[in-house]
Formats: C-alpha cells, sequence, structure tokens
C-alpha cells in the first residue's frame, strides 16, 4: 500500500503499471485499487513464491521510477 497520494498521483502510477499487468507471469495476479489517499496492491500466487517475489520487486521498482518522473 503507498499511503498518502494524491488522488491524481495514484491514478498516474496505476496507469503506467498497467501494461505491466498485461503480460504478467504465468499464475500470478495483481490489482491495483485506488481510495482515500492509497493506492493498494493486491498480489496472489498459485505456485512459486520465488517468482512471486520478483514480481513485487520488480513492481515496486515500477512504481519508483513512475513516482520520479511524476514529480
Amino acid at each position: 500500500t503507498l499511503n498518502n497520494l494524491p488522488k491524481n498521483k495514484a491514478e498516474s502510477v496505476r496507469k503506467a503499471l498497467e501494461p505491466d499487468n498485461v503480460n504478467f507471469p504465468e499464475n500470478l495476479t495483481l490489482e491495483l485499487e485506488n481510495f482515500d489517499n492509497k493506492l493498494v496492491f493486491n498480489f496472489q500466487s498459485q505456485g512459486d513464491m520465488k517468482k512471486l517475489i520478483a514480481t513485487v520487486d520488480e513492481v515496486l521498482e515500477h512504481v519508483q521510477v513512475a513516482l520520479k518522473v511524476i514529480e
């Protein structure tokens, strides 16, 4: 969860991550919710925990880049 984000920034980050969510690794899903100045990341995995951890790490890197670009 990213807290205390203005709604427009949270929405920009969510939109920036949409292309990454198209070819997501098999057996993994990511849902993004934007509410109450928060951007919530819901990851689900039905398999390899190493793949899940690597994917979460990659998504967080993309979030950092998106936040730097937005500011």
